[in-house]
């Protein structure tokens, strides 16, 4: 069976471990230690089996507790070389990633793939495994070819729906903030997830909303736009509530 845990999703922390025939990676880890390991219990998650931590960028909200897990778990960091000198992240074990090439670790075959947001050299990860594949793309400001063509190929899609834009016109950011979130090197609003997804998104495929912002949106107005758009029933849109709780997804 493969198992998505999304540990924690949204500018407060980010941490999800993909499990597949009792070996797992962990997909960032921007929230502290101490937290990933209650939520790795809560989630039923054998500390042995996690393997790596794959690093996306180096914002705080990815790479908090990445250097302190890393080593608790004694695993490897691996990211692309001027991701992992940006995120200053103590001793740790380290494995470069060539961010233009798959490569095999826990049994599963990752490909990095580019993301347009203002870090270094930012990426999301496709998974694939004999038990099925697994896009989960988050920050960035549009979605390239590479992206939507993972999209498609996907079992469980996981896709930044970050802001409302009424709710982030009139929220209380500042006019520049504002301005970078809707910019392509910012955020991707509910209405380009949601038209990505239906360009791409097959049939079957399980769909949930990350990264929402805790300012410029909600769980309802994301699910009932990609639903609105798509024509996918709201039920069948999944998303965190602002980290309240560790969902976990299977196929």
């Amino acid at each position: 069976m493969l198992e998505v845990h999304l540990l924690a999703s949204g500018s407060d922390g980010n941490c999800t471990v993909i499990e597949s025939d009792g070996e797992a990676i962990m997909i960032d880890a921007g929230i502290s230690c101490r937290r990933i390991m209650s939520l790795m219990e809560v989630a039923g998650i054998d500390k042995e089996s996690v393997k790596a931590i794959l690093i996306t960028h180096e914002h705080a909200d990815h790479i908090s507790g990445a250097g302190a897990t890393a080593r608790k778990l004694d695993v490897p960091i691996m990211t692309n070389i001027s991701t992992f000198e940006a995120s200053n992240l103590g001793n740790v074990k380290y494995v470069p990633v060539d961010p233009t090439s798959s490569f095999e670790v826990a049994g599963m075959k990752v490909t990095p793939l580019p993301t347009s947001h203002d870090a270094v050299d930012p990426c999301c990860y496709f998974t694939e495994t004999d038990n099925g594949r697994v896009l989960l793309a988050t920050d960035t400001g549009k979605l390239n070819f590479q992206i939507e063509h993972a999209l498609s190929l996907a079992d469980i899609a996981i896709l930044e729906s970050n802001y409302d834009p009424d709710m982030l016109t009139n929220g209380p950011y500042p006019a520049m903030l504002k301005k970078r979130i809707r910019g392509e090197m910012g955020h991707l609003s509910n209405f380009d997830c949601a038209n990505a997804v239906k360009r791409n998104l097959r049939e079957g495929t399980q769909l949930f909303l990350a990264h929402l912002s805790k300012t410029n949106n909600m769980p309802d107005i994301a699910r009932q736009t990609v639903s609105d758009v798509t024509g996918i029933d709201r039920r069948k849109v999944d998303c965190m509530e602002f980290q309240c709780d560790v969902r976990t997804l299977r196929a």
